[in-house]
């Protein structure tokens, strides 16, 4: 059984640099429900990002302050609960996001928990490349982001629908 939805189309947001938080021209991608996380969700969402190339994989929730990663994208697979997540620095967006959705991260894109269910259980991974950074809104941040995003290599598959999903035909440069 399947454990993604065959029509799952995710939600693109594009949020602009804030000055502090570079974000990326690039969307970031929101899939709603698009996962059957069934009886052992996060083992359900490593084995599909596994699957579909990315790798790296952490289990946690998502940081209450404001950050970004500037040399890797990253996504974010909702395994239980429920989150409020200002995605994008101050001037992008506060989502839900729920068990079952996937939340896909250019590198720069900002994001902090502003609230969580008691239960808030997230999956995390990256395509390959460099590890995973993590960097704060500061002006020195912010110039060395300028230069180490536009390096980061576009990867080769979507993390929920693989090598012919969205996310291969909507990130260009």
């Amino acid at each position: 059984m399947p454990v993604v939805s065959k029509d799952a189309e995710p939600q693109t947001f594009v949020f602009q640099d804030d000055g502090l938080v570079p974000n990326n021209p690039m969307p970031f991608l929101v899939y709603k429900g698009a996962i059957d996380v069934g009886k052992n969700p996060e083992a359900t969402i490593e084995q599909l990002f596994g699957d579909n190339g990315w790798g790296a994989m952490w289990r946690n929730g998502v940081y209450d302050f404001a950050h970004y990663h500037a040399t890797v994208h990253e996504v974010l697979g909702v395994a239980r609960g429920s989150a409020r997540v200002q995605f994008g620095g101050e001037l992008g967006r506060a989502l839900e996001i729920a068990a079952g959705d996937v939340a896909i991260l250019p590198a720069g894109t900002g994001h902090q928990c502003l609230s969580a269910s008691g239960d808030f259980s997230v999956v995390g991974a990256y395509p390959p490349g460099p590890p995973m950074d993590l960097q704060r809104p500061t002006p020195e941040n912010h110039l060395k982001a300028l230069k180490t995003i536009p390096l980061v290599a576009i990867p080769a598959t979507d993390p929920v629908m693989g090598k012919d999903g969205p996310l291969v035909r909507l990130w260009k440069r």
